[in-house]
């Protein structure tokens, strides 16, 4: 494993887990939390800009996050802003609903924070304009659909000296800042670290749709960047205003490599292309391998995205050593650790309750294929329950960076910026179809 000097992203991790632990499996009653004391921004005028799908799930979590109040919502379709007021004040919710955050910012003159969730190209000109108006920003990724875009958010960051949370949400997972900081740091539980995947395949869906009568004028969508209705509500396939699937899917997963491997990439190779959506701009599949130069010898990751197929067993973050395998998802069911014949007991680790030891059948003789077959591994789980949804531990975490100076932000607008840097630089290797090599002064804005 490699032996990294303490970083701020160590603290973070170290620190959090702290709170992970609380999260193990126990059947001891959980001690009553003493009375919090309140302070002046202890309710957190917010709004959300940007109400589409994304959006509705970051919204879900705004919900039931405490100590904010959600005043607003910015959407320039119509029908699914006022659908959405409509809905918040029939939950009891006291909302506005503005068009663009223009009206927003002429408006509400009593707000701490927002939260984008607009297409990626307007991220930055939304999450800039925020921040220059004194406000915190939470942004979901992608970051831009451009370098020189999101560059342009980490410079207005440190201008402004606003907080700029990006929505790499697994940064403030319990399970995943507890894999890191006692699995693989402390216990080095892979042993050397030899190689990583990851992947996410979604199943071949059509595209979205919408209700006639609820189409935005021509001038309308010209105004907001939009050739037609179709665009507008497809915008994750047109490269002027989205990153495609690798932007979608794969910055969560590749930024895990960054963050647990602790270090950039040398270089990214890909190939990938426009082989079954014919009306899209973006490829619909891409398989990239980043080369990272550990202290103990080059490890490969290989990451894979298919839209046309959910085929491969789900989306997972998987570090290969030659002890053990950690496998890592958002969905619980799929992470799992596979401990190598040659490695020591885990027993300890089990006493420590830092793993738990999973009922899985090895295979028997007959239904081994080949001799030289290795062994089945066995399995163990992570005992760490999560119950909040995926993006909430995010969404508090950058809540209370705001209320406490001393309280750090799990994933800054500079830190992200250096993994969606890599992002796009594995979009350019399969327009280019040869290596790139990453330049690390580039890659850190």
């Amino acid at each position: 494993m490699v032996k990294q000097p303490i970083t701020r992203r160590d603290f973070i991790g170290a620190s959090a887990v702290a709170g992970a632990g609380l999260l193990l499996t126990s059947c001891s009653p959980e001690p009553k939390p003493a009375a919090k004391k309140t302070s002046a921004l202890s309710k957190l005028n917010i709004a959300l800009i940007g109400c589409g799908a994304q959006g509705q799930v970051l919204l879900e979590s705004l919900k039931v996050i405490e100590g904010i109040n959600l005043v607003a919502v910015v959407d320039i379709w119509d029908y699914n802003r006022k659908s959405n007021v409509a809905r918040l004040k029939s939950e009891g919710f006291t909302v506005k609903g503005y068009e663009n955050y223009e009206e927003l910012l002429a408006n509400e003159k009593d707000l701490q924070a927002v939260v984008v969730a607009t297409p990626d190209f307007w991220h930055a000109p939304v999450t800039n304009a925020c921040l220059k108006a004194g406000l915190n920003v939470y942004c979901e990724k992608m970051m831009s659909n451009t370098i020189e875009g999101a560059c342009s958010m980490v410079k207005t960051m440190r201008e402004t000296g606003k907080l700029l949370q990006i929505g790499h949400q697994r940064r403030s997972n319990p399970r995943y800042i507890f894999a890191l900081s006692r699995l693989l740091r402390e216990a080095k539980i892979c042993g050397r670290l030899t190689a990583a995947q990851a992947q996410w395949n979604r199943a071949k869906t059509d595209d979205f749709g919408w209700p006639k009568k609820s189409e935005l004028k021509p001038d309308q969508l010209a105004k907001y960047g939009f050739k037609d209705m179709h665009q507008f509500r497809n915008w994750r396939w047109f490269k002027s205003l989205g990153g495609g699937p690798l932007s979608d899917l794969g910055a969560h997963q590749i930024d895990i490599f960054n963050w647990w491997f602790g270090m950039l990439p040398k270089s990214v190779m890909a190939s990938g292309g426009a082989d079954y959506y014919k009306n899209h701009e973006w490829f619909d599949n891409a398989m990239v391998i980043y080369e990272f130069p550990l202290p103990e010898g080059t490890v490969r990751a290989f990451y894979q995205v298919q839209t046309t197929t959910s085929s491969g067993g789900g989306y997972f973050e998987q570090f290969m050593g030659d002890e053990g395998t950690l496998k890592m998802s958002e969905n619980p069911s799929l992470t799992k650790l596979y401990r190598e014949d040659r490695a020591q007991s885990w027993d300890p680790l089990v006493a420590k309750n830092y793993l738990r030891a999973s009922a899985a059948a090895p295979a028997s003789e007959a239904e081994k294929v080949d001799v030289r077959e290795t062994a089945p591994l066995l399995q163990y789980d992570i005992p760490v329950g999560f119950s909040k949804k995926i993006h909430q531990p995010h969404l508090e975490n950058f809540f209370d960076a705001i209320r406490d100076k001393n309280k750090k932000l799990n994933c800054p607008g500079d830190e992200a910026f250096t993994s969606e840097f890599i992002i796009h630089k594995a979009c350019e290797a399969i327009a280019a179809q040869k290596t790139i090599a990453i330049n690390r002064e580039e890659a850190e804005a």
